[in-house]
């Protein structure tokens, strides 16, 4: 088996490169999605959100970052305009959210098909010894699943 300089094998790094691109244009949407909601929230609970949107979006554009230096780091080439962005997009995009509930649950729902995009490129990087990719998806999947956890809690709490 033929493994590139990380000690990685080559084909399966190839792979890997394709699906961290996918999460990088999900992430990327994600992350205008955060921004159109930071923008656009309106209401009683607009102070408390406003700021809790910013800090989601200023996460996800480490994330975006560490995507794309990770796939440079296995050899790729990370995707950056948003034709491609769209064209490997598994997220709904959010236009014009304004209602907390709504953007709250765009969060929910994103943050659930991202933690699916992440499991399956968790399972692959595990298949092949690549720890750095494995690490970061454990990472990103820890931080996720907390971040549904409290939203899902503000969500019942205001209902």
């Amino acid at each position: 088996m033929k493994t590139n300089i990380l000690g990685l094998p080559v084909k399966e790094s190839e792979e890997m490169v394709k699906d961290l691109n996918v999460l990088l244009s999900n992430f990327q949407v994600f992350y205008q999605n955060l921004r159109g909601i930071h923008w656009n929230i309106r209401g009683k609970r607009f102070f408390e959100l406003h700021v809790k949107f910013e800090e989601l979006y200023n996460d996800a554009q480490l994330k975006v970052d560490l995507v794309a230096e990770r796939i440079l780091t296995i050899g790729g080439s990370p995707l950056h305009t948003f034709e491609d962005y769209i064209k490997h997009n598994k997220l709904k995009v959010g236009k014009s959210i304004s209602n907390d509930e709504k953007a709250v649950q765009l969060i929910i729902d994103s943050l659930s098909d991202l933690l699916k995009i992440e499991r399956e490129i968790l399972n692959k990087s595990d298949d092949i010894n690549d720890e750095g990719t494995n690490a970061m998806m454990s990472d990103f999947i820890a931080e996720q699943e907390k971040v549904i956890w409290m939203m899902r809690a503000w969500s019942e709490e205001s209902l």
